[in-house]
């Protein structure tokens, strides 16, 4: 059963967000279950939707995790240090300089002794602006994209905006924290957090795409790849689950490699728009695949 009625909408803009889909994904969601897990968390848009008692979400990348933990644990102070960023005096008249001011500002430069061994910030002050500064570059920076460099630098360009986004919503934000309260938040390898799925409980998986072509990768989420064996991992996994009895929803890519390496599972395809080639004439609908157990459909 949903934890609350309350409409609560993705905090972030992420590229390859799900909330378009939802329409199309819901058929797919089953009715009942114990415990949602999602091991690619990213805008989160499947989890507000359904808005679960339990959970276990999970990301690989840092700062993500930290933006998540922090709007569940500290969301009003959060919401001040929003605000604070917002009320930069140079956004009037010069808001490229300020986007990359923030940006300038890399959470991966933070002393040794300010982050634990998975490179997540220790003190709440360093929780709270690297969270702030996460939603203020994604809703500023182009398109919702988070790219980072082989030394772990965002590298995201300014947006272009006209002036400065609404940030978040309060009640939303009130919302999601009172939500994230019932899900167990982890730094983690997929496979990490997979073995933990037993029936009963719900996988949802939304993982990095495999590119259309050669040329269709734009970004790099973290300092590590998902080349084609990352890939074909998180198929063996399908397996796995599959075998233990629990309910499985995978988003990919529909190409030759991804129906090929899923092609023991049902695959059916929706209709997602793509929003973010630098070409505003290149975006449009293109096909994505819905992989699940054939007791989904």
């Amino acid at each position: 059963m949903p934890l609350t009625t309350n409409h609560t909408a993705p905090l972030l803009k992420w590229a390859g967000g799900k909330s378009q889909l939802l329409a199309q994904l819901e058929p797919y969601f089953p009715q009942r279950y114990d415990r949602l897990i999602e091991p690619f968390i990213g805008g989160a848009a499947v989890y507000f939707h359904l808005q679960p008692e339990r959970a276990i979400l999970a990301d690989i990348n840092p700062e993500l995790v930290n933006f998540y933990r922090v709007v569940r644990d500290l969301p009003e102070a959060l919401m001040a240090e929003i605000d604070a960023l917002a009320a930069h005096p140079s956004h009037e008249y010069d808001p490229e300089a300020v986007y990359y001011e923030i940006r300038n500002r890399q959470p991966v430069d933070l002393p040794a002794d300010r982050i634990d061994t998975d490179g997540i910030p220790i003190a709440d002050e360093d929780r709270l602006w690297i969270a702030a500064r996460t939603l203020y570059l994604n809703k500023t920076g182009f398109n919702g994209l988070f790219r980072v460099n082989s030394k772990g630098y965002f590298n995201v360009p300014w947006g272009r905006r006209a002036r400065l986004p609404k940030l978040y919503d309060r009640a939303e934000m009130i919302n999601a924290a009172r939500l994230l309260a019932g899900a167990e938040i982890l730094l983690a390898d997929f496979g990490v957090v997979l073995d933990q799925a037993r029936p009963g409980d719900f996988v949802y998986l939304d993982p990095p795409y495999h590119p259309v072509s050669a040329t269709a990768s734009f970004t790099s989420y973290t300092r590590l790849d998902f080349p084609p064996a990352e890939q074909e991992r998180l198929a063996d996994w399908l397996h796995t689950l599959d075998q233990r009895g629990v309910l499985f929803l995978l988003n990919n890519s529909d190409t030759p490699f991804t129906r090929q390496i899923y092609a023991d599972f049902q695959i059916d395809v929706a209709l997602a728009k793509r929003m973010i080639n630098s070409d505003a004439s290149k975006r449009g609908s293109i096909n994505e695949l819905v992989v699940c157990n054939p007791v989904l459909k």
